[in-house]
């Protein structure tokens, strides 16, 4: 049960970032070139986005953190495994929990000097230049993003060990889209 909730608001949280981060862009310049037009620039001209540059770019940062961690849950990661998979059973076996746990170390030494940063940063009164934000909060990132990249590492060794099976994304999967037959394309319309 934990783990379908940590699943659902890890997907929950990369969606709403991404897209909320899209439509402020889209304001944002559709206003910077708005203003341009006479007729519009008595009422556009007022209205201040100087702040939608750096809350996209602590959106896309959030996002990035969080969607490593959801890269490692669903096999998306990019990976160069020729070598590997060339191995005989038990020493592939061996090297990809190697692999895995050697992600979990150095997620969890990232997570724990981020920690010790956000921490020292929470004494302070630094803010960010536009927002005012106090900066603790845009790092918060690091350590949370960290941790949970580590603890999906684990999630991945431990399934990893007991199975032998790694998450893999299959990339002619679309959720959504069926496909009837082999040799089928998009909606089951056949080349």
């Amino acid at each position: 049960m934990f783990l379908r909730i940590l699943d659902r608001l890890e997907e929950l949280l990369i969606t709403f970032l991404i897209a909320a981060a899209t439509v402020i862009i889209f304001v944002a310049v559709a206003h910077r070139y708005l203003v341009g037009i006479p007729f519009l620039y008595p009422l556009l001209f007022p209205i201040n986005l100087s702040w939608a540059q750096e809350l996209c770019i602590i959106m896309f940062v959030w996002m990035a953190k969080f969607g490593a961690a959801y890269g490692v849950r669903t096999g998306i990661h990019v990976g160069v495994d020729v070598v590997v998979n060339k191995l005989n059973p038990p020493w592939r076996k061996a090297t990809v929990l190697f692999g895995l746990l050697c992600g979990a170390l150095f997620t969890a030494v990232v997570g724990s000097m981020g920690a010790k940063f956000v921490y020292g940063l929470m004494h302070t009164d630094q803010v960010t230049p536009d927002l005012e934000l106090p900066s603790w909060i845009i790092y918060l990132c690091v350590p949370l993003g960290s941790y949970l990249m580590c603890f999906r590492f684990l999630q991945v060794a431990r399934n990893f060990w007991l199975t032998g099976h790694l998450p893999h994304h299959d990339e002619t999967q679309v959720e959504g889209v069926e496909i009837d037959a082999p040799g089928a394309g998009v909606g089951g319309i056949t080349r």
